[in-house]
């Protein structure tokens, strides 16, 4: 498929946009992506970027404006290795580096936990072809860390019950051809 744009090079990203039940679709090479960034995806919205969207969920910036929202004078949040404020990550809606990610850690951990159930630690994408192995090995993982929640609750009673499930999972993987 040729870009829609230029009409030269491959398409490799693909736009679809469905309003009012309506849908379109958009074929674009990356280049001309790169070139014409947001402007397709929110040509509605003129003032609406992936920024004001971090920034809305943040609750720092109001919905589909550049004003940010009035709070009172605290300590700049900034990353010790790049320089990068929480305000610019907000305003750009990236990381200046990998360490943004520690030095931000206590403002990103509530949006985190909302916008992914609860989950703030990536655990990633399970194989099909080998991910019997790999769910169960994840799940006694899991039973591992309330096993040791219960003992130290002292309800040994569900860490004796735990401690079993825990073995027939090991033994089921054993026989499947997997390590624990």
């Amino acid at each position: 498929m040729i870009c829609q744009s230029c009409k030269e090079r491959p398409a490799s990203l693909h736009f679809t946009k469905a309003i009012n039940g309506e849908k379109t679709e958009l074929h674009l090479c990356e280049k001309c992506a790169q070139e014409k960034g947001e402007q397709y995806m929110f040509s509605e919205h003129p003032d609406f970027s992936i920024g004001n969207l971090l920034g809305g969920l943040f609750n720092l910036n109001t919905p589909f404006s550049s004003q940010p929202a009035q709070y009172p004078q605290q300590k700049v949040l900034k990353c010790d290795s790049c320089q990068t404020t929480f305000q610019q990550f907000v305003n750009r809606g990236k990381f200046g580096c990998a360490h943004c990610y520690e030095a931000f850690q206590d403002q990103l951990t509530p949006i985190l936990k909302r916008l992914q159930n609860g989950n703030t630690v990536h655990t990633g994408k399970i194989p099909a072809r080998i991910g019997g192995t790999l769910y169960l090995k994840r799940e006694i993982a899991e039973l591992r860390g309330r096993l040791q929640q219960a003992i130290a609750d002292e309800e040994f009673e569900l860490a004796a019950d735990i401690r079993d499930q825990i073995r027939s999972l090991e033994k089921k993987v054993l026989s499947e051809g997997g390590e624990s």
